[in-house]
């Protein structure tokens, strides 16, 4: 069995790691350095398969990804606009959890004959996720989910960047088809699964296997449609256009050939780095983020040419932010103050929009010292400085 560990790493990772290395018919794995622990795999691992696809491994964020377009204009042309451009960008994409788009658009991807996978399941679950898809394209979610202005260090160009997965729609893929493997109806209500959940594992070649790969891939077309709209929402408010495009998930199951072999490789918070390969990855809102390509060596085939897909988190929400308080609509016993947060965000020359204390730059590792533990797997192409970062609020 092939595997290889970036970096350095918690114990309770480790052994979820090694755990579904255990489960199915394996073929190998990498944790990657940005690495920690996740639901059933940890977020940062690649788990490589003969046969078998994992809705757990590839998660509930199905197909979470980044694109990053380098566009024409350079700081200069927006350095003084930077409050107005974070305001519109703030007010025109919706953040958070459920967001409804203010645009419903008519894109080709309703007309996908991938849709049909739904109609097995019955017509009113191809209309309920039909619909959901419909409301949310063009938003951006909560959580760790932005949109990122940059410079390029070195060229002094504006990049923009986002970073999102298929919203409500894989969600709903991803807890159906996890309820359908455990003998439950696909909406049903379930109670909050462990973490230490054992891979749910799903032959490629049944029925229900087949059917959550055409879902799975059905949700990252979507996936790529919606930062599509995001960024080219930036471009008008910036009154831009892209020079150069990077885009790929990094929560996902692609059919891959290694070490002579048909896979399906599961990444969960890993970008793939084939040789050339581009790759955005995004680091703290107060620490650079990068471009990379993927290079060819002993060390990537061992990895499954896989690489980092950002920082990696060392604190969780509720140490960092506390408690969440729903009928006060408030936090309290978090050991990150908002005051330090605003400071460090301040400091760096960061125009923040929204974004709580759990993700201050405090809870995330240096992206410096991830891509690191990579070296001799990729090459850093541009070196890109956050001027601009628009999350949902807390």
């Amino acid at each position: 069995m092939h595997q290889v560990i970036f970096g350095n790493h918690e114990e309770n990772t480790l052994e979820q790691f090694e755990n579904c290395l255990q489960k199915g018919q394996t073929v190998g794995g990498a944790l990657c350095a940005d690495g920690h622990y996740g639901y059933s795999q940890p977020v940062g691992a690649v788990i490589v398969y003969d046969g078998q696809i994992a809705p757990s491994g590839v998660g509930y964020d199905i197909a979470c990804g980044n694109k990053a377009v380098k566009t024409n204009l350079t700081h200069a042309d927006i350095a003084k606009d930077m409050p107005t451009i974070m305001d519109e960008i703030n007010e025109n994409i919706p953040f958070g959890y459920g967001k409804s788009s203010k645009v419903k658009y008519d894109h080709e991807l309703f007309d996908d004959p991938t849709w049909d996978v739904f109609l097995e399941l019955g017509q009113q679950t191809h209309d309920k996720l039909k619909a959901l898809a419909r409301q949310q394209l063009g938003t951006a979610g909560s959580g760790n989910h932005y949109v990122d202005l940059l410079v390029d260090e070195q060229t002094n160009h504006v990049w923009a960047a986002n970073h999102f997965g298929s919203r409500g729609l894989g969600h709903r893929i991803a807890t159906g088809f996890m309820n359908l493997a455990q003998n439950r109806e696909f909406f049903a209500k379930t109670k909050q699964q462990s973490m230490e959940q054992s891979p749910i594992l799903l032959d490629m070649n049944s029925e229900l296997g087949n059917m959550y790969y055409r879902a799975m891939t059905l949700a990252g077309r979507y996936a790529y449609a919606g930062r599509d709209i995001v960024i080219d929402q930036v471009l008008t408010i910036l009154g831009a256009h892209a020079r150069t495009e990077v885009h790929n998930h990094h929560n996902y199951a692609w059919k891959e050939t290694h070490h002579g072999k048909d896979c399906i490789v599961v990444r969960k918070g890993a970008t793939p780095a084939f040789p050339g390969q581009l790759g955005f990855v995004g680091g703290s809102m107060a620490d650079i983020s990068v471009i990379l390509q993927g290079i060819d060596s002993d060390k990537s085939k061992d990895a499954f040419y896989s690489t980092v897909h950002g920082a990696g988190r060392i604190m969780s929400r509720t140490k960092a932010a506390g408690k969440m308080n729903w009928k006060k609509r408030k936090r309290t016993g978090g050991v990150i103050r908002p005051e330090q947060m605003d400071d460090a965000v301040h400091n760096y020359g960061v125009e923040l929009r929204g974004g709580g204390t759990d993700e201050s730059p405090f809870v995330y590792r240096k992206l410096e010292e991830v891509l690191h533990a990579h070296r001799g797997t990729i090459e850093i192409l541009h070196t890109l400085k956050p001027i601009g970062v628009c999350m949902a609020g807390d």
